[in-house]
């Protein structure tokens, strides 16, 4: 199975319409929803949510100097708001999976597959440095992300 990167995107600007406490009760009981369903599914390997796009600091290397700057890093109206990593056997499977996260937290959703091969780490990932029994077969989810 190929991981995928479902990207939650908000639009600087556009303002939702705003939701009474019942409605936002819904929204966050589907979200709940549908987290519950990757995980029981065996799709869902990470999650997270985002501040907005302008407490971002913009860390890069010039001239062998570390130069930080006040971000976003690219000058857009669209930002990432948070995002998913899921598990899926193919394109078709993690577009549903992005539709029913578009569904859910109502946003737009980009699914971007993960490139395989591009796992080299300075370090061995934390997950291989734990003792595991002969023969065990259980996996992190750093070893699903890295692998």
């Amino acid at each position: 199975m190929a991981h995928y990167f479902l990207s939650v995107n908000s639009v600087e600007g556009e303002v939702p319409e705003p939701m009474t406490d019942e409605e936002m009760q819904q929204s966050w009981k589907e979200i709940q929803v549908l987290h519950e369903e990757m995980k029981s599914s065996g799709a869902w390997v990470f999650t997270g949510a985002l501040y907005e796009a302008d407490t971002a600091t913009v860390v890069r290397m010039a001239g062998g100097e570390v130069l930080t700057t006040d971000g976003p890093f690219a000058e857009s109206k669209e930002h990432l708001g948070g995002f998913y990593v899921i598990e899926a056997k193919d394109l078709d499977a993690a577009l549903a999976w992005a539709s029913k996260t578009a569904a859910a937290v109502r946003r737009p959703i980009e699914a971007v597959p993960r490139l395989r091969g591009l796992t080299a780490c300075a370090t061995p990932p934390l997950s291989s440095t734990r003792p595991r029994s002969a023969g065990s077969s259980a996996r992190s989810p750093a070893d699903r992300w890295l692998r």
